[in-house]
């Protein structure tokens, strides 16, 4: 093209091929879910925690999270869901012995938890749950093992709260294997599936939550009623004019006892208005006995 000679370029050497985008590591990904907190992004380190939706977290950074949301920039699109510590579970994890005589100079090193049944790492390579009464960690594997194949979810109308419990492998503690067991790291689509639950136990609480405070303000009113109903005075107009008949009878018999009541007993009951002889001793009492002066004539 330049007249050096015959060298003609063609379209693969004028048009550049636009540069495939980068793709993340797959194996990247799952070891940073499985080993990290997704929160902070650190290792995770004991105490861990577990959300409703199975994520993992250091429980300190839940701590932070809760104090101040905004302390990490995409706290709300991870762990949004999470109002309070009562919203997550502490979990009972089992070190990987592996792990502790490991270098760390291997280019993968090993989980940093184990199931205690199988011994297998917990690095998502198999599927890992939790129980959720009692935090302790297993394989679905390992606990399948030991307890024998899941019941049917409803079994001949059978109410979930009747159904028989299983004992925790670890802590013997019962729980329903319906019920009581959360996946760790789910898929999309479990975790959509964990998300409507969860959507729908906060509504049937937040509802649950109304109905009792409308029974408490039902309580209290029914009680300021009857507060009311025996506070308040009759209008009955027998009844008042009775208790007026009483009334006037009363201050008659008053007004004879006085009329028959010698003048010494009145004076224990006169008002205010005294006579302008009487001094402070004899003002207002009743005197037993009546001092007479003696004249000088007398003596």
């Amino acid at each position: 093209m330049g007249n050096d000679g015959g060298s003609i370029p063609d379209r693969r050497d004028l048009v550049k091929s636009k540069p495939k985008a980068e793709q993340a590591d797959k194996a990247n990904q799952v070891r940073a879910r499985w080993g990290f907190c997704a929160l902070s992004k650190k290792p995770l380190q004991e105490p861990v925690v577990s959300c409703a939706l199975g994520r993992l977290y250091n429980k300190d950074a839940i701590i932070e999270f809760l104090l101040d949301r905004n302390v990490y920039g995409d706290g709300d699109d991870i762990c949004g869901h999470v109002k309070s510590l009562k919203d997550v579970k502490t979990l009972t994890l089992t070190p990987n012995p592996v792990k502790a005589s490991s270098s760390d100079d291997v280019d993968i090193p090993p989980a940093a938890f184990v199931c205690p049944l199988t011994m297998k790492e917990m690095n998502g390579a198999v599927p890992f749950l939790y129980i959720t009464t009692c935090g302790c960690v297993f394989s679905q594997a390992g606990l399948k093992a030991v307890l024998g194949p899941s019941p049917p979810a409803k079994a001949d109308g059978q109410e979930p709260g009747t159904r028989e419990k299983d004992l925790c492998p670890q802590c013997t503690k019962k729980f329903d294997r319906v019920e009581d067991l959360c996946t760790i790291n789910p898929g999309p689509e479990e975790e959509e599936i964990m998300m409507e639950k969860l959507a729908a136990a906060r509504a049937s609480k937040a509802k649950s939550g109304k109905k009792r405070k409308a029974a408490v303000a039902e309580i209290f009113d029914t009680k300021d009623k009857k507060r009311e109903r025996v506070v308040a005075p009759s209008t009955n107009p027998s009844i008042a004019a009775s208790s007026r008949i009483v009334v006037e009878g009363l201050a008659e018999e008053e007004k004879k006892r006085l009329a028959h009541m010698s003048d010494a007993v009145k004076s224990l009951y006169q008002g205010k208005s005294t006579k302008a002889d009487s001094n402070w001793i004899s003002r207002g009492t009743f005197t037993r006995v009546r001092v007479i002066p003696l004249s000088l004539s007398s003596c």
